[in-house]
């Protein structure tokens, strides 16, 4: 008889968008509702901000020691933003996955194209579109944190994170936050039963070959 809770193998599941099309919003609301999935928690050489906790928003680290990190191939992925190292460590990611958890990343379309280069097999990515530029910019003032010249900025270059839409596996308008949350729960509900993510189905097939 089989074990309905059998082991699978967890997935890489990345949302990119440009800053203010709800890529964000998504991303706190799918861990807010789903346990088996976890944030992906970068190590970083910038300070701590605010209310910031080391091991929550970021790992924060030396330089001396993301280096030494880097040196020794521990990152899935990393990059310098505005003077800081950034970085994906790839155990903690690795360990999750082997447990049957999903980890979610909410990076650019840089760190999207760099967590496929490290691990095709695991990584599902989906683009998340504004329904126009004009509700873009409206969603960006709309949070009243920043100045004209960062909207104007934001704005600028979210034409640039548009143009790789199509590097991505699956592409949504978030025009309605409920309707792009459902359609988001439906990828990984048939991702997660990829074969190749089914670590129990060779023994299982094995077992039905010699007549079990």
């Amino acid at each position: 008889m089989l074990n309905e809770h059998v082991a699978r193998r967890g997935l890489m599941f990345v949302l990119s968008s440009p800053a203010g099309a709800g890529k964000s919003t998504l991303a706190r609301k799918l861990i807010e509702e789903d346990q088996n999935t976890a944030m992906s928690v970068s190590a970083t050489t910038r300070a701590p901000r605010g209310n910031e906790i080391d091991g929550r928003e970021y790992k924060f680290v030396s330089r001396e020691v993301f280096e030494e990190m880097a040196d020794r191939n521990e990152f899935l992925e990393h990059a310098m933003v505005f003077g800081n190292h950034y970085g994906t460590p790839r155990a903690p990611v690795e360990a999750l996955l082997i447990q049957g958890r999903d980890v979610l990343f909410d990076v650019d379309w840089q760190g999207a194209r760099a967590l496929r280069a490290a691990a095709p097999e695991d990584v599902v990515g989906i683009f998340i579109l504004p329904p126009s530029m004009t509700e873009l910019e409206r969603r960006l003032r709309s949070r009243a944190e920043d100045s004209e010249e960062t909207i104007n900025r934001r704005m600028a270059r979210s034409l640039d994170e548009i143009a790789h839409w199509s590097e991505y596996d699956y592409v949504l308008v978030n025009a309605l936050l409920e309707q792009t949350l459902t359609q988001i729960r439906q990828i990984l509900a048939a991702e997660r039963l990829k074969r190749h993510r089914q670590m129990w189905l060779p023994l299982h097939v094995e077992r039905l070959e010699q007549g079990i």
